[in-house]
């Protein structure tokens, strides 16, 4: 697809992901940055101010023709929505209620989720673990593409394609390549959120069930905010893995952007992040980053030594901690 084929080979590498051996250096040159590790006591608040957001939305969404609530799902709907569903990420890692309330957490997962229209909490938790676990491994690392992806949407027009299937890849993709067994919270994960589409039905019309469906579809393919999809770990320089993005839309995205910093710390609260940077800016402020997740997706689609195949990927073991 498209007038220039993009790479179709990954980057194999022979080496262990960099955030252990920076993590380790940054804390023996900077132990106070243990003082950062937590969760985030007004994180909660934040979350429950966006959920109560959309609630207050639904009664309005059966007045709006479908033309009009497909615009209001994407310009309004989507922002709120993918910035609950990075909340599920800050939640994945516990900022909710800290590590010795796992279950807390969970159910509060649940509770975010609502306004997504699908249930996606805790099976989310479960693979962005191994994410982080194996980051980079081959059949390990539920984040890389597959290689029918890498060879099928090449070109300008197949790398649209693969940013407007983002939604159906990003989470069908781990179910088939990394399958793991359903949990007990994870059935209940959709029996929530069905209980809570049905109640929706029953109060504002379908509409209002899929406005919050379709927000969260369409703000994870051609959005802005998707735009971290690509800027996080696709390789736009040689080599290196991860990338932060230092912009305006980490005020709405609990600072998902600092990237970089958040795989070499992902015991530290998106809040805390850039206190983060400050402290140890020599290690971060040289390295490859973005300012515009616009431009990364431009250029994603547009340079031909970018595409799905343009990542990291190694078939030995991480350095676990």
């Amino acid at each position: 697809m498209g007038a220039k084929v993009s790479r179709t080979d990954f980057e194999w590498v022979y080496t262990e992901e960099p955030h252990s051996s920076r993590r380790k250096m940054i804390l023996e040159k900077y132990p106070e940055i243990k003082q950062l590790f937590g969760h985030d006591p007004n994180f909660k608040w934040v979350v429950m101010g966006l959920v109560v957001v959309q609630l207050v939305a639904l009664p309005f969404i059966h007045q709006l023709s479908w033309p009009l609530l497909l615009v209001t799902a994407y310009c309004f709907g989507g922002f709120v929505n993918h910035a609950l569903m990075v909340a599920l990420h800050e939640i994945a890692h516990n900022f909710a209620f800290g590590h010795a309330r796992p279950l807390a957490n969970r159910l509060f997962g649940m509770v975010a989720n609502l306004p997504l229209g699908l249930p996606a909490s805790i099976t989310f938790k479960k693979y962005h673990m191994e994410h982080h676990k194996y980051q980079g491994v081959d059949d390990m690392d539920p984040d890389l593409p597959t290689v029918w992806e890498a060879r099928l949407f090449t070109g300008t027009l197949g790398k649209l394609a693969w940013l407007a299937l983002l939604p159906v890849l990003y989470t069908v993709r781990p179910l088939l390549v990394r399958p793991m067994a359903l949990e007990r919270l994870e059935l209940l994960n959709i029996v929530v959120q069905m209980a809570f589409n049905a109640c929706v039905v029953q109060l504002f019309g379908w509409k209002a069930v899929w406005y919050l469906i379709l927000g969260t579809l369409l703000s994870m393919g051609w959005h802005p905010l998707a735009g971290h999809f690509i800027s996080e770990h696709y390789m736009f320089k040689k080599g290196v893995e991860t990338y932060s993005y230092y912009g305006v839309a980490n005020y709405i995205t609990f600072n998902l952007g600092y990237h970089m910093e958040h795989h070499d710390f992902p015991a530290i609260p998106g809040s805390r992040l850039p206190e983060l940077k400050r402290i140890a800016s020599e290690f971060y402020d040289e390295l490859p980053h973005h300012r515009s997740y616009l431009v990364a997706m431009y250029q994603f689609v547009t340079d031909p030594a970018l595409g799905p195949a343009a990542r990291v990927i190694r078939r030995q073991q991480p350095h676990h901690n």
